[in-house]
């Protein structure tokens, strides 16, 4: 039978050790056969934000540089491309590529994307994204190949394979689309869109070091010690969850998948090649999704809408100011894409009924002071 998707052990970042967990994990499909001379393989990273390796935000050099050397010894160039949340120019994105390691991969034989024009998808047979703007260098790729970092996410709950592929959509236009899709349901089918769209060859995940708590940029690295590999994204996010203590009910982009039938119910349906229960960390600390509000609603008419609007500020979560670790910068204002943030006296002030939780404050603050804040009725339900 076909294996969904596999998961062997890498406890570190030595070369040797990754090039091992790479070469396992891809054999159950293949390997990298399919690779001909001459092709141009573009890997999809985890450039979130300008964050060094070992913070687990971004994903490893060393992951990416092992992939190179076995992409090229059949012929292949090589491509890494991100955009992360900000301005989509090489200022930027060279800061972001210092930080995070990624020139090292250039010494194994990988180029960096500095091409930072744009390109329109349109895309009839999609739920959400049936237009979209992305960043053209992934044009020329005649392969995709997904390499996403495990880590707990403020809005979605979990960002992996599948959240990954917003960083196809330009930095500075993330906003927007925060704001064009402010329903969580609408939001994942938008992401899953996207990665039907790209079509990636393979997708890989490093859970090495993954990140737990305040994720995706500002949470805690938690040893997991695993490389997983899929072919569906939706298929790999299902397992990865199960290893952080989460199910396709916790994780809105799982909901959506297995409306669409991409995934099983669960993750014990899934064809696996590994033993998924060795990595499991039981005490990983994960960050609740917003699917409670919308995608249960409490009917229609007066109560109805009476009872969601009850509901929604018993139960949802909102960002909330650490003012002792705000430095004033402005930026959670400047990124907001409701325009819900003002700064006042040097320190952001939040308009509830603006605010669309989409926690791009959250994602983008440079010092982890945007916190998540749940209320205590959905903090008594989880208990």
């Amino acid at each position: 039978m076909a294996v969904d998707v596999s998961i062997v052990p890498c406890k570190s970042y030595d070369a040797d050790v990754c090039r091992t967990a790479l070469t396992q994990a891809l054999a159950p499909f293949g390997g990298l056969d399919w690779v001909k001379e001459g092709m141009r393989v573009v890997v999809k990273v985890n450039l979130v934000s300008a964050m060094k390796p070992e913070q687990a935000a971004t994903t490893h050099p060393m992951l990416l540089c092992e992939l190179t050397k076995m992409l090229r010894e059949r012929g292949a160039s090589v491509l890494l491309g991100d955009s992360p949340g900000g301005l989509y120019t090489a200022a930027h994105l060279n800061h972001v590529y210092d930080v995070s390691g990624m020139h090292d991969c250039e010494a194994a034989g990988a180029e960096l994307n500095q091409d930072f024009s744009q390109s329109d998808a349109s895309f009839p047979e999609a739920v959400c994204a049936k237009k979209f703007t992305y960043t053209a260098y992934l044009d020329g790729a005649d392969a995709i190949i997904d390499f996403c970092k495990l880590k707990t996410h403020g809005m979605m709950g979990m960002t992996n394979a599948v959240k990954n592929y917003f960083g196809v959509i330009p930095g500075t236009m993330k906003p927007e689309y925060h704001y064009k899709y402010p329903q969580i349901s609408d939001f994942s089918n938008m992401l899953i869109d996207l990665s039907t769209y790209f079509k990636p060859r393979i997708c890989i995940c490093d859970a090495i070091v993954g990140m737990e708590g305040n994720g995706p940029t500002q949470g805690s690295p938690r040893e997991i010690g695993a490389i997983l590999a899929a072919e569906s994204p939706s298929k790999l996010d299902l397992l990865a969850a199960k290893l952080i203590g989460l199910t396709a009910d916790d994780v809105p982009t799982l909901q959506a998948a297995r409306v669409r039938g991409l995934i099983p119910q669960t993750a014990e349906e899934l064809e696996i090649a590994g033993e998924p229960e060795r990595f499991i960390v039981p005490d990983f600390k994960t960050m609740p999704a917003q699917s409670s509000v919308f995608f249960h609603k409490a009917g229609t008419g007066a109560i109805g809408k009476v009872v969601d609007k009850i509901m929604f500020q018993a139960l949802t979560p909102c960002p909330k100011v650490k003012k002792n670790e705000c430095i004033g910068c402005g930026k959670c204002a400047k990124i907001c894409p409701a325009k819900a943030i003002r700064m006042e006296n040097k320190l952001p002030t939040i308009d509830r009924k603006a605010c669309i939780h989409c926690f791009c404050c959250q994602e983008f603050c440079p010092k982890g002071a945007m916190g998540v804040s749940r209320p205590f009725i959905a903090r008594l339900l989880n208990q």
